[in-house]
């Protein structure tokens, strides 16, 4: 809504599909030809794809793959990955299941047309599940704001900033490239709780700061990138491009193959599972009449 008022003149269509359905997202690239695709869908909340790992796989990892393809077989000239600090040795279901979605981006730029590049960063203020909202919310309603360790750290930019360099980073990919988002020194949350506390007018003493713990797959801090992919000179402002390490896209293939016929007789189990719980519902339903 906010486009169609500022820029009248720009036709902007819209289409509902999901990454998990590649022959809707074949049909959609198919039917525009774009020229650039931006792909940020993700599932990408680090303790939720703790607990739901085949979602976090389906969704970042075949999705992503679903929708490389796609642009390839449909002629797309340059697609660029949204990627994340968490991909850099993870210790999360939802980092390790970006790092494949890169390592399926790299394979795809060297057999294909298609130009197909990565941008990974940190967090973004204010996007969804932003923690600075969050900290407002238990600020307004008098506290406690809560930090899941003192020592924890994260990188910061902020939504203009983000997508600006998302943007020139596509415009000069050569391809196969990951780029890294200079994103300044990383900040310590607890700091960060604090000056908001302040910020609203408040100490310490009125909102206390409580210490919850790491959550499942957290790390204490981040990194943009792995000892062996860093080139330390900026290509652009605020732009560093990493090394790309090799990619045995085999052993990805191989994690999709088991994953899909795991995921197949998971199902089968379910569906039988369901039948046996309603005829047993139906026979105790009987047997009460």
């Amino acid at each position: 809504m906010e486009m169609k008022v500022k820029y009248p003149h720009v036709q902007i269509e819209a289409e509902i599909a999901d990454v998990q359905d590649k022959e809707r997202m074949l049909e959609a690239m198919k039917m525009y030809v774009p020229d650039v695709i931006y792909h940020a869908a993700a599932h990408k909340h680090v303790p939720l794809m703790e607990r739901n790992p085949h979602e976090a796989i389906k969704n970042n990892v075949i999705g992503t793959k679903n929708t490389a393809e796609a642009a390839d077989e449909a002629g797309v000239a340059s697609f660029v990955m949204i990627s994340t600090d968490k991909a850099v040795n993870p210790t999360s279901v939802m980092g390790a299941s970006k790092r494949i979605a890169e390592m399926v981006v790299q394979h795809m730029n060297r057999v294909s047309e298609t130009k197909f590049v990565a941008v990974r960063f940190g967090n973004v203020l204010g996007s969804r599940g932003s923690v600075i909202p969050l900290f407002k919310q238990q600020i307004a309603a008098g506290g406690p704001v809560t930090v899941t360790h003192p020592d924890m750290t994260r990188y910061f930019m902020t939504i203009p900033e983000a997508s600006r360099l998302v943007l020139q980073a596509g415009a000069i990919a050569q391809g196969g490239e990951t780029f890294v988002l200079d994103m300044g020194e990383p900040v310590k949350i607890v700091d960060l709780a604090k000056n908001l506390i302040r910020l609203s007018g408040y100490s310490e003493t009125d909102i206390p700061i409580e210490y919850t713990g790491m959550r499942p797959g957290e790390k204490l801090f981040e990194e943009l990138l792995g000892e062996n992919e860093v080139h330390k000179q900026q290509i652009y402002p605020m732009i560093y491009r990493g090394k790309t390490p090799p990619v045995r896209i085999e052993v990805v293939h191989q994690l999709i193959r088991e994953f899909e016929a795991m995921s197949n007789k998971c199902l089968q189990e379910k569906v039988m599972d369901i039948a046996h719980f309603r005829e047993k519902k139906l026979l105790d339903l009987q047997a009460v009449k």
